[in-house]
C-alpha cells in the first residue's frame, strides 16, 4: 500500500499533450517535472482532464508509464483507470498496479446507469483484482450516477478502497462522509472553485484541473488550508477565483490546454469531439492570469 498520507494536497488531472493527432510523450513528461517543481503534490493522469475518452488502450497505459517514469517516486501518481465496462477497468487498473502506480482513480461506471449494488460490484471486483489503493471518483454530472454514502462506506470496508474524489458540487457530503466513513477516508474535492470550502469541512484536497496551468498557487492553497491558515488560503483563492471560472467557461482540459498554450507550455490540440475554445473564452482566461499574475497584462 503507498503511504496514504502522501495521498492529499493539491493533485494535479493531467492533460495529456498532443501533436499532429499523437500522444507528445516529450511534452508529457516536460509538463509533469513542471508540475512537480512547482509544489503539485500528486499527479493524475488518463482522467477526463487526460482526455481518456478518446484515447486507444495502448495510449493510455503509455501515459500512465511515461508519468511515472518522470515523476520517479518525488510525488504519487494515481492512474486512471475508469471505465463502464468492470473487465476494461480491472484490466486498466492492474496495468497501472504493473506499471507502478501509487493508486488509482475508478469512474462510477457511466452511461449504464448501475444500481448501488451494482456500483458495489463493480468497485469490489477492481479492489479483488489489485492490491493498490483506490480511490472512487464519484461525479453525478458525467455518469448520471450518484454513489450514496451508504455505498461508499460498505466499500471503505474493503482493503484497497481508500477515499474518493468527489465532484458532486454538495459541500455537504464531505461531512456527511466523514462522519459515515471517519477522519483517515481521504477525501479529495473534484471541484477548483469549492475546493477551499470543502477542505474547511475536513477534505483533504483537490484533484485539480486548474493546476495544470496554475501548479504554484494552486500548491500554496492547499498547503495554507492544511496548515489551518484559512485567511492566507482565501488570499491565494481571491487571485485564482477568475481562472477557476473562466476555465471551465468551456471543457476544462480544452481550457487548461489555452492556458498553458498562454504560457508557451504547449498547444491547444485536444481531440474529437472537443474543440479548441472559442477567442473569447481565451480572453477571459487571459485576463484571469494575468489577474492571476502568471501573465503580465
Amino acid at each position: 500500500m503507498a503511504e496514504l498520507a502522501r495521498l492529499k494536497g493539491s493533485m494535479t488531472a493531467l492533460v495529456t499533450p498532443f501533436r499532429d493527432g499523437a500522444v507528445d510523450e516529450e511534452a508529457l513528461r516536460a509538463h509533469v517535472a513542471w508540475q512537480i517543481e512547482n509544489g503539485t503534490t500528486g499527479l493524475v493522469p488518463v482522467g477526463t482532464t487526460g482526455e481518456s475518452p478518446t484515447l486507444s488502450h495502448d495510449e493510455h497505459n503509455r501515459v500512465v508509464e511515461a508519468c511515472i517514469r518522470e515523476a520517479a517516486g518525488r510525488v504519487p501518481v494515481i492512474a486512471g483507470a475508469g471505465s463502464n465496462c468492470t473487465s476494461e477497468a480491472v484490466s486498466l487498473a492492474r496495468h497501472a498496479e504493473k506499471a507502478g502506480a501509487d493508486a488509482v482513480l475508478v469512474v462510477t461506471p457511466y452511461y449504464n446507469k448501475p444500481t448501488q449494488e451494482g456500483l458495489y460490484a463493480h468497485f469490489k471486483a477492481v479492489n479483488d483484482a489489485i492490491g493498490i489503493p483506490i480511490i472512487i471518483y464519484n461525479i453525478p454530472p458525467r455518469s448520471v450516477i450518484d454513489m450514496s454514502v451508504a455505498t461508499m462506506a460498505r466499500l471503505y470496508e474493503l482493503k484497497n478502497i481508500v477515499g474518493v474524489k468527489d465532484a458532486t458540487a454538495n459541500l455537504a457530503r464531505v461531512s456527511l462522509q466523514r462522519h459515515a466513513m471517519g477522519p483517515d477516508f481521504i477525501q479529495l474535492s473534484g471541484e477548483d472553485m469549492t475546493a477551499l470550502a470543502y477542505n474547511a469541512a475536513g477534505g483533504h484536497g483537490c484533484i485539480s484541473v486548474v493546476s495544470n496551468v496554475a501548479p504554484r498557487l494552486c500548491a500554496e492553497l492547499h498547503r495554507l488550508s492544511q496548515a489551518g491558515d484559512y485567511a492566507g488560503a482565501l488570499s491565494v483563492q481571491d487571485r485564482l477565483v477568475p481562472l477557476h471560472d473562466a476555465i471551465f467557461l468551456e471543457p476544462g482540459l480544452a481550457g487548461a490546454k489555452a492556458g498553458l498554450a498562454l504560457l508557451g507550455r504547449g498547444t491547444e490540440e485536444v481531440r474529437l469531439p472537443l474543440m479548441p475554445v472559442t477567442e473569447g473564452t481565451r480572453g477571459a482566461i487571459r485576463a484571469a492570469m494575468v489577474h492571476a499574475g502568471l501573465l503580465n497584462a
